[in-house]
């Protein structure tokens, strides 16, 4: 585990954040334009932690305030934030005004990054950014990505970005990503022929 940190500010939301993740932040209830007030004040982090029907998971990610978009006449926010570490929340707190816990950071396990699986995750990533934008990815700026950064882009299922904030294995979180961007590739895949047999009306077009 890493640093331990008390009355840290915590953002219950339907939404996982990641590391690197830019999250656009409508703040509206009282409680919490009283959180981004004291954050922006004194430069502190909150935590994005996904609420489900069974209550707050214990996984989520600390996230900044890059800035302000825009302050409403009703005291209402528009701030854009960004994820910045992975965390456990082992209680909260209940005499804050708005909600907090105490959190621990975590840290990776010890090892050496697997060259052979990032290349393999960074190519698989590339295939899905040209597939989708019809361009690939800067090769300096790719080479540089790690598994959170590559799928901070990318639109995943909540399980699937839980999963990724719980591994503490960058070794693990880049196979993770290789099977993610692979599906994703597929199924985009499968819809493009889905639309070009709808286009013609289910029967082939030569020439």
């Amino acid at each position: 585990m890493g640093a331990r940190v008390e009355q840290f500010p915590l953002f219950p939301l339907g939404i996982v954040a990641l590391p690197h993740e830019l999250v656009p932040l409508h703040i509206f209830e009282p409680r919490y334009r009283e959180m981004t007030a004291r954050c922006l004040d004194e430069g502190l982090e909150f935590a994005i932690v996904l609420a489900t029907d069974d209550g707050l998971e214990t996984t989520g990610c600390a996230c900044s305030i890059d800035r302000v978009l825009q302050e409403h006449d009703d005291g209402r926010l528009d701030i854009l934030a960004v994820g910045t570490r992975p965390l456990t929340i082992s209680g909260e707190i209940e005499d804050l005004p708005y909600p907090a816990g105490t959190i621990e950071f975590l840290d990776d396990a010890s090892e050496a990054l697997d060259a052979l699986l990032a290349e393999t995750a960074r190519s698989a990533y590339a295939d899905l950014v040209l597939g989708v934008t019809d361009e690939p990815p800067e090769v300096e700026r790719l080479e540089q990505m790690d598994a959170y950064a590559m799928a901070a882009t990318v639109e995943l299922s909540l399980d699937a970005k839980q999963q990724l904030l719980r591994l503490r294995s960058e070794n693990a979180r880049m196979r993770l990503v290789t099977r993610l961007f692979r599906g994703a590739l597929k199924r985009l895949d499968y819809v493009e022929r889905a639309e070009a047999r709808a286009r013609s009306n289910g029967k082939v077009r030569f020439g």
